[in-house]
């Protein structure tokens, strides 16, 4: 099967990717290895040309699957993989030195059993280290052949900027649905003067978008338990904005989750959504969007359900620490 492409850098990409984190980590119960397999063979079967995966999710297990899972059909897809977040010791980690990123890098090529991932992110900003030797490291990675492109996740404009001069970016990826559009501030502006590719990760809002939130009695780990727009109250309030959103969804004949992704996907010609998923139903249902049409009235019709009416911070306040992307005016953050 055949979707849609979009330019990413040097890559033709299918305009919907797979975001592989929840395989391994994040959200609800995690799937077996088996299932996990299944689940990323029946993308690719289906069209799907990107993977994205990284260091941290699941501590490494990710990468792993990935590795055993797909990559007797290496030609098939393009690989993406994320460094300075990792896991040290079981423990989650900040580092954006050289030598870490050195060391992260060569721990991703063997859990992914090759020797060269095709586009490699900065997760987010080390704000100790400037994002000048960051880049140079991924640089010197790229002329060894150990990575053959470089990507930025959730950084501002500025940020893009002085990492472009150090060497081309080839993606940014940034958290970016209809509820969430902090990359409309600066982001989506620099990729497009620049040439960059962009990729919209969680483009169906963690779920809330597909259906997939209906309460917060989640599992036990699950970060949406430590997101305050996903808790109490204020996910009492969102459900409700979010019912408006899926019988515009009803009315012009798609599911929540293809309207969002359609959504995303009609903002711009460099833009590549990477939902994530454990079900291969969903999968279907996200491939699908690849070939949705939203119109213009449409688009603004989503707009208008989300302008304003959203409660709650995005992140506790640790972990918007580490978001250099711009923040939205009066957006509510964490004290």
């Amino acid at each position: 099967m055949t979707l849609p492409t979009r330019p990413i850098g040097p890559f033709q990409v299918s305009a919907i990717g797979l975001g592989c984190m929840n395989l391994s980590h994040a959200y609800g119960t995690r799937p077996s290895d088996e299932e996990g397999a299944a689940l990323l063979n029946r993308a690719l079967d289906l069209g799907v040309t990107l993977l994205d995966t990284a260091a941290l999710y699941g501590m490494g297990a990710n990468e792993r699957l990935v590795g055993r899972a797909v990559m007797n059909r290496r030609a098939e897809f393009t690989l993406a993989s994320k460094c300075v977040l990792d896991a040290v010791d079981g423990k989650r980690v900040l580092d954006g030195r050289p030598e870490s990123i050195r060391r992260t890098l060569d721990g991703a090529l063997e859990r992914l059993g090759t020797d060269h991932i095709d586009l490699y992110y900065l997760h987010r900003l080390d704000e100790k280290v400037p994002i000048e030797e960051s880049v140079g490291e991924l640089k010197r990675a790229v002329e060894a052949g150990k990575i053959g492109a470089i990507g930025l996740s959730e950084m501002g404009g500025a940020t893009i900027r002085r990492a472009h001069a150090v060497h081309p970016i080839a993606a940014v990826q940034s958290e970016y649905s209809p509820m969430v559009r902090n990359p409309e501030v600066a982001v989506l502006d620099t990729c497009r003067e620049l040439g960059i590719g962009f990729v919209a990760f969680s483009p169906v809002a963690r779920g809330m978008l597909a259906r997939g939130v209906r309460d917060d009695n989640y599992v036990a780990g699950d970060i949406r338990l430590h997101m305050p727009r996903f808790v109490g109250d204020n996910l009492r309030h969102n459900l409700e904005v979010v019912a408006r959103f899926d019988a515009l969804a009803a009315d012009a004949g798609m599911t929540s989750a293809q309207l969002a992704l359609g959504w995303v996907l009609a903002r711009g010609p460099h833009i590549v959504a990477i939902p994530g998923t454990r079900s291969p139903v969903h999968l279907e249902e996200n491939v699908g969007a690849a070939t949705v049409t939203v119109s213009d009235d449409l688009v603004k019709a989503v707009d208008a359900v989300f302008d304003g009416t959203i409660r709650g911070p995005r992140y506790l306040a640790p972990m918007q620490a580490q978001i250099d992307t711009e923040i939205l005016p009066g957006e509510e953050l964490a004290a």
